[in-house]
């Protein structure tokens, strides 16, 4: 069993910042990476960025040099501080979890309930 608690949306004006939070537990041995996808009604979800067990980063263009993903492995925690914030990064943002198990290196994805970001005057 698996859980993903995401944390820290809300409204803010363009310009304005906020900080997403979310906390895995349960089953999570393996864990290869972590990171942040974001989805509006009727388009598909798209990446924003992801972070695995070291350092690597990927972020999505639209996004690069406004949001930072961090990770506190042993809180099992990953963040995604937003700042410069645009009304296109209105969403819902999902917190992922990428677990790789067994020898095959099987992967699992598990998801969080989503928290809402709106970016507006």
């Amino acid at each position: 069993q698996v859980q993903l608690v995401e944390s820290g949306g809300g409204l803010v004006r363009p310009g304005g910042s906020l900080r997403l939070s979310c906390a895995a537990s349960g089953s999570i041995s393996g864990i290869y990476a972590m990171g942040w996808y974001r989805q509006v009604p009727g388009k598909q979800r798209d990446m924003v960025a992801t972070i695995n067990t070291g350092t690597w980063t990927n972020y999505a263009d639209s996004v690069k040099g406004r949001f930072i993903i961090s990770r506190d492995n042993a809180k099992n925690t990953v963040y995604l501080q937003m700042n410069s914030l645009k009304p296109e990064d209105t969403a819902v943002y999902y917190c992922n979890l990428n677990l790789r198990k067994g020898v095959t290196l099987t992967r699992y994805d598990y998801w969080g309930q989503g928290t809402q970001v709106t970016v507006s005057s």
